[in-house]
């Protein structure tokens, strides 16, 4: 049985070394698992207000396909000790209207990418506070945290270090089993 899965990058950047790694990580996944990258860059801004009227056009399709997907891999860039607020905002209106949540019961995991030391820990923990909320059951072990990405991938995205394609291959199997045993609730 295929396994959807909808994934979220959190970088907006042409060159971006979270794309990038969103590729990486659904080279390395297991064959059951069908990945599709959902585009947040356009969505409106959420404003609740639009609710009450006509909701953005942008709104309802992102709303839509993510309702088709059976979990969710959010690859997340840090700012300023958080997440990058396109991807709050991605958050923000797939979660409403209040009651309508495209998030509920749907495995999710993370992994946050930076060029510095520490992998984007403060957006990872940030963005799973949010997830808790939302009622994603995530992945909490192993954590991924990859930092120094610069020097993980080549000028193309290849990923040009073994021990870190061994980690992410073990991740992306451990959160193939992770959603199949939670897939029941989504």
């Amino acid at each position: 049985m295929t396994t959807s899965v909808a994934v979220l990058v959190g970088s907006l950047r042409k060159a971006s070394f979270n794309r990038k790694m969103a590729h990486v990580l659904i080279g390395l996944a297991p064959e059951d698992l069908k990945f599709e990258i959902v585009e947040i860059g356009d969505l409106p801004l959420y404003n609740e207000d639009f609710e009450q009227e006509t909701p953005p056009a942008a709104w309802i399709a992102f709303r839509d396909k993510v309702k088709g997907f059976d979990a969710v891999l959010f690859v997340t860039p840090e700012y300023n000790r958080s997440v990058p607020a396109v991807l709050k905002n991605a958050l923000d209106v797939g979660s409403r209207p209040y009651g309508k949540s495209v998030w509920s019961g749907k495995p999710g995991a993370v992994v946050s990418v930076s060029p510095g030391g520490i992998g984007g820990f403060g957006a990872n923990h940030h963005l799973r506070q949010s997830l808790v909320f939302l009622d994603v059951p995530t992945l909490q072990q192993p954590e991924a945290y990859i930092g120094g990405v610069g020097n993980l991938l080549d000028e193309s995205g290849k990923l040009m270090n073994g021990n870190t394609e061994k980690f992410l291959t073990a991740f992306m199997a451990t959160f193939g089993k992770w959603i199949a045993s939670n897939r029941s609730r989504a």
